[in-house]
C-alpha cells in the first residue's frame, strides 16, 4: 500500500474516472494534483494564445468544482502553477509518492509534457501509470490495432459498431483518503491572462459554467427534463438558442463528463422512453470524437502540418494577415460568416454548422493557410479539444480524413437554408450589414 499522486488534466471529474478509481483501489493515500502549465497560456506558432479567456474562466470554475467534490470525500486538490516537469517532482518529494496516475495523451505538445514528467520523476524513483480515459470505446477494445485503423470514418464506424462494445462506467468513490493537504489556492483569472473579469454576453446560447455538477445538470436537462434528444438529429444544425444541440462540448473537452457517462445515460433514456434515429445520432457524434482522437494516435503530428495526411501538395502557405484579420473580426462583408465570427469573439462558442461554414470560407474563399484558423479557434473556443479541432480543420481543408478532396460550403446557400429569415445574422451584426 502506497501514497500516490493523481495528476488531473482534461479529466476533471469523479464519475467514470479510471485514473482516480485505480489509484484509490490500489493504494492507501491519494494526492490529487492539477498543474496550470504556463506553456498553455503562451503564444503559439501562428500568433495566437494556446488558451484564451473563455476557456481559462471555464477551467478555473471546473477546478473549483473538482476541489469541492474531493473535499466532500475527505480529500482536496493541490493547484500547481509552472512547468509540470518541474512542479510535479517537487510534490513527489514532499509527500514521498511512489507513483503518479494520469491519463494518456495523443497530441504532440501534451505527449511531450508527459514524457518530460516521466523522465524527471524516474530520477527520484517514482513511476507513472497511464490510462486511456477520453474515448467512448477503449482503444484496447477496437477491432483493429491503432496503426490499422481505417482513415475513413464510415469504415471505422461500421466495424467498431459491429465488433466492439462500450465498457461500463466507473462509480464515484465514496471516500478518498489523503494526507494533510494545503488549503486550496485557486488563482484569479487575471493571474493567468490579461483579463480581470469576463462579462456574460446575453446573446450567448448558454451561460457555460465549468464543473462536473453543471455538466451532469445540463445532460439531465437535455435528456430527461426536456427530452430534447428525441429531435436531436433534426435540430442539431441550429444556430439560435440553447436547445438545438446538447451544448455538452465544453464539459467533454475539459473532461468534466466522459463520453461513456453520456452513453450510459442515453441508454437509460432509451430503456425508459424508447430509441429513435436521434438517440442513435448523439452516440454517432461521440464516435466521431473517438475517431479524431485515434487519428492523432495513429498519425502523430501530421494533422498539424499544412498538407496534413495528403501525399501531394494541396496548399501553399498564404499568410495574408489582412484577410485573416477581417475574418477574425467578423468584417469580411459576408454577413453569414461575419455573424458567426462575431458570436465566437463575444462568447467563445459557435454552432457546428457555423464552424464548418467559416472554416470553408477562410480556406476556399480567402485562401488563407487553414492552420491560422485552427490556431485562432484553439485560442477562442471554450470547448477546444486538440483532436477535434485540428482533425476537423484538416478534414475541411481536404488534407485530413476525408475521401473527398475538399469540403466547400456555399455561404449564400448555407445562410438561406439555416438562417432563412436572417434572425441569426440580425442578432450578431448590425441590421445595415444584413443583405
Amino acid at each position: 500500500m502506497q501514497r500516490v499522486i493523481v495528476w488531473f488534466k482534461t479529466d476533471l471529474r469523479l464519475n467514470d474516472n479510471e485514473v482516480l478509481f485505480k489509484a484509490i483501489q490500489n493504494n492507501k493515500e491519494i494526492i490529487p494534483v492539477y498543474c496550470l502549465d504556463v506553456n498553455d497560456f503562451d503564444q503559439g506558432p501562428f500568433g495566437f494564445k494556446r488558451t484564451g479567456k473563455f476557456r481559462t474562466k471555464f477551467l478555473l470554475e471546473s477546478l473549483q468544482d473538482l476541489n469541492n467534490e474531493l473535499k466532500k470525500r475527505g480529500s482536496g486538490l493541490i493547484i500547481l502553477k509552472g512547468k509540470p516537469e518541474i512542479e510535479i517532482p517537487k510534490i513527489v518529494l514532499k509527500y514521498g509518492a511512489t507513483k503518479i496516475y494520469t491519463k494518456k495523451e495523443v497530441a504532440y505538445i501534451e505527449k511531450n509534457t508527459l514524457e518530460k514528467v516521466q523522465k524527471e520523476v524516474s530520477k527520484i524513483n517514482c513511476d507513472v501509470s497511464i490510462f486511456s480515459t477520453s474515448t467512448l470505446y477503449h482503444p484496447e477494445d477496437l477491432p483493429f490495432s491503432i496503426k490499422d485503423i481505417p482513415d475513413v470514418f464510415t469504415d471505422f464506424r461500421k466495424k467498431v459498431e459491429k465488433e466492439s462494445t462500450v465498457r461500463p462506467i466507473y462509480n464515484v468513490p465514496n471516500e478518498i483518503k489523503s494526507p494533510f493537504l494545503p488549503e486550496f489556492n485557486l488563482p484569479l483569472l487575471s493571474h493567468l491572462i490579461d483579463v480581470n473579469t469576463l462579462e456574460f454576453d446575453d446573446r450567448s446560447v448558454l451561460n457555460f459554467e465549468g464543473g462536473e455538477a453543471n455538466a451532469i445538470k445540463r445532460l439531465n436537462y437535455y435528456l430527461f427534463d426536456k427530452k430534447l434528444i428525441l429531435n436531436y438529429k433534426q435540430t442539431r444544425n441550429g444556430l439560435l438558442g440553447s436547445d438545438y444541440s446538447t451544448k455538452l462540448s465544453p464539459w467533454l473537452a475539459m473532461g468534466s463528463i466522459s463520453p461513456r457517462y453520456i452513453y450510459a445515460k442515453i441508454k437509460d433514456f432509451e430503456a425508459e422512453f424508447g430509441e429513435n434515429e436521434s438517440t442513435y445520432w448523439l452516440i454517432f457524434e461521440l464516435l466521431w470524437r473517438d475517431f479524431f482522437r485515434f487519428m492523432f494516435k495513429k498519425h502523430n503530428d501530421k494533422l498539424f502540418l499544412l498538407n496534413g495526411l495528403s501525399k501531394t501538395v494541396k496548399h501553399q502557405k498564404n499568410t495574408n494577415l489582412d484577410k485573416l484579420d477581417s475574418w477574425i473580426k467578423g468584417e469580411t462583408g459576408n454577413d453569414f460568416v461575419d455573424a458567426n465570427m462575431q458570436e465566437l469573439k463575444a462568447t467563445g462558442f459557435m454552432s457546428n454548422r457555423g464552424r464548418q461554414v467559416v472554416a470553408s470560407y477562410l480556406i476556399n474563399d480567402l485562401k488563407v493557410d487553414w492552420r491560422y484558423g485552427a490556431s485562432y479557434f484553439e485560442q477562442e473556443l471554450i470547448d477546444y479539444d486538440v483532436s477535434n479541432n485540428w482533425g476537423n480543420w484538416a478534414y475541411l481543408a481536404g488534407v485530413g480524413n476525408d475521401p473527398r478532396s475538399s469540403r466547400y460550403f456555399d455561404t449564400e446557400k448555407q445562410a438561406s437554408e439555416y438562417d432563412k429569415n436572417g434572425e441569426y445574422r440580425k442578432k450578431w451584426i448590425t441590421t445595415n450589414n444584413v443583405r
